[in-house]
């Protein structure tokens, strides 16, 4: 409730991407990826978007014998646009060593909402 007396309803923070409309759920996408033979972990985000409110960005973690590679990742792209909608694949990829996961083994998503706010702010600093 504002000073004057209105009440704005401003939601629940939640891990549903919205995306040029689209209402994308993360567990959706990081199934698909984990059935993608190369990735053993993955988790998906929200990351700011100007354009689109917000686009689906995916942290991966590798199988041992797998290589992180640019190649890696359109490859990783196109076999979510072929097993998902095509607004649902990952618009980016980060590889990682590790997730960060919770005592009981999930994903804290919220860590890395935060770090992808990060890359926008230190890109719109110039850092």
């Amino acid at each position: 409730m504002d000073d004057e007396g209105f009440v704005t309803f401003v939601g629940r923070e939640d891990d549903i991407i919205s995306s040029a409309g689209y209402r994308i759920g993360p567990s959706e996408v990081e199934d698909c990826l984990l059935s993608h033979p190369a990735i053993a972990l993955a988790a998906i985000v929200g990351k700011p978007d100007e354009l689109r409110n917000e686009i689906v960005k995916a942290y991966v973690v590798l199988h041992e014998t797998a290589e992180a590679s640019d190649a890696l990742a359109k490859g990783i792209q196109n076999y979510v646009r072929q097993h998902l909608s095509a607004h649902a694949y990952p618009r980016e990829i980060s590889f990682r060593k590790c997730l960060p996961l919770t005592t009981s083994g999930k994903i804290i998503r919220r860590q890395l909402r935060e770090e992808a706010a990060q890359e926008i702010n230190k890109s719109q600093s110039g850092a």
